[in-house]
């Protein structure tokens, strides 16, 4: 069977994470239909990206919140990538929370923050990948695509897939994804982009999730749309197709 991974471009309302998660479920069935492993959310997905609520909405690595999507990953036979606040030990980091197709939990703290983001939030410490097929896919988020030693790094841990949640608006959408496609092309990896459709935190994202291997774009969605972008590896290529959700 041929690996296939996606990204979900979906919206996420204000600190309402019970419909989040219902909009995560839509996105993650669609996904299984289509054979796909492994999917990954926009930044802070599961709550918005609202730093002033970080630390009332947190989540931490048992948190019972989480439970229909894991009921979801084991039910579908899928690994889950979702973007949330994390609680660490009182201290506040803005997370991807990695639920596998067994229900086991894996965390991963986002290493560089941008500018505002210190005042309600630490970095974290060390990268963070997992592997299927035989493929190592490396996990980042919005802010550590701006550094080319992050990726670097996960190219030399053995990644050939770099994947993140963001939040990114139209200021900076074409910089970002110049720099992305870069780094697909340098490195000769699957490099994906999974952002926000709609305002959130004050700012505009303006949708347009990507995928692009080391030939250039593979498949982009449009601004508003709720999507699921597949990148599926035929015969050591990429191919990319856009889904409605």
């Amino acid at each position: 069977m041929n690996l296939k991974i996606a990204v979900a471009q979906v919206p996420s309302v204000k600190g309402n994470i019970s419909k989040n998660i219902e909009t995560h479920l839509l996105a993650i069935e669609k996904a299984s239909t289509l054979g796909v492993s492994y999917i990954v959310f926009p930044e802070l997905s599961l709550t918005g990206y609202e730093p002033e609520l970080a630390i009332k909405l947190a989540f931490s690595p048992d948190d019972k919140r989480l439970k229909p999507l894991i009921n979801a990953a084991i039910k579908n036979n899928i690994k889950i990538g979702v973007g949330a606040p994390l609680n660490n030990h009182g201290d506040s980091k803005i997370g991807l929370i990695v639920i596998s197709s067994t229900g086991s939990i894996d965390i991963y703290e986002k290493m560089n923050l941008h500018s505002g983001e210190d005042a309600f939030f630490s970095k974290g410490a060390s990268h963070y990948s997992l592997t299927i097929n035989q493929t190592k896919i490396a996990n980042a988020i919005c802010a550590d695509t701006n550094h080319e030693s992050h990726v670097r790094h996960c190219f030399e841990l053995g990644a050939s897939v770099y994947i993140a949640g963001v939040l990114i608006t139209a200021g900076g959408y074409e910089s970002d994804t110049q720099a992305l496609e870069y780094y697909a092309r340098k490195y000769n990896m699957l490099v994906a982009i999974a952002n926000h459709t709609q305002s959130t935190g004050g700012w505009a994202p303006i949708g347009k999730s990507a995928i692009w291997s080391n030939k250039g774009l593979l498949v982009r969605a449009c601004e508003t749309q709720s999507a699921l972008l597949v990148a599926e590896k035929v015969s050591d290529e990429w191919c990319g197709q856009t889904f409605a959700i």
